[in-house]
């Protein structure tokens, strides 16, 4: 009896602890299908969100029944996967997919199984981006190489260096809302 007594203690005290958090996990998953020359290509984004908060009262001490609850911080954690079709997986930090405008024209970032695909309005695909290091990637097309990173607004600078002037120019793709 005795044993009993302690086991359900225990139990209700771990019950106690669990109900000290407000939770809130959403899942979306997002199925990209691509159709070209060679088939039907699938590119599958997973993306969690939990939300994590603390339950605190004003006056935790106090023998009232009912206490105000204390505002408290919210953690977020945020995890995006992408499964390209392939089979291979990988895990994103922060997903950089929209439009983005340079020069009056405005380009698509869209994810893809290495890093990001470059389109314009048409569709076509004018350059990739591969991720080379802390927030930096190289920015492909067919006539350049450069490299490129987001800023803290969002937007990517791309850093291109000219041979015959033997300097640096800048372009920022700004994100559109």
């Amino acid at each position: 009896m005795k044993n009993a007594l302690i086991l359900f203690g225990i139990l209700m005290s771990a019950v106690v602890v669990a109900q000290n958090q407000n939770v809130t996990d959403v899942s979306t998953k997002t199925i990209t299908t691509v159709k070209d020359s060679e088939g039907e290509k699938k590119l599958v984004k997973s993306q969690n969100t939990k939300e994590v908060q603390n339950v605190e009262f004003h006056n935790a001490e106090s023998s009232a029944l009912n206490k105000d609850v204390k505002p408290s911080a919210v953690q977020v954690l945020s995890t995006t996967t992408v499964t390209a079709p392939d089979g291979t997986t990988r895990t994103v930090d922060v997903d950089r997919s929209a439009y983005y405008s340079l020069g009056g024209q405005s380009m698509r970032f869209s994810m893809d199984n290495a890093g990001y695909t470059v389109t314009n309005p048409t569709g076509k695909r004018e350059a990739l981006l591969r991720r080379t290091g802390t927030n930096s990637y190289i920015y492909r097309t067919k006539d350049q190489t450069s490299i490129g990173y987001f800023d803290t607004q969002g937007n990517f600078v791309l850093e291109t260096y000219d041979d015959k002037a033997d300097k640096i120019t800048s372009q920022v793709f700004t994100r559109n809302p």
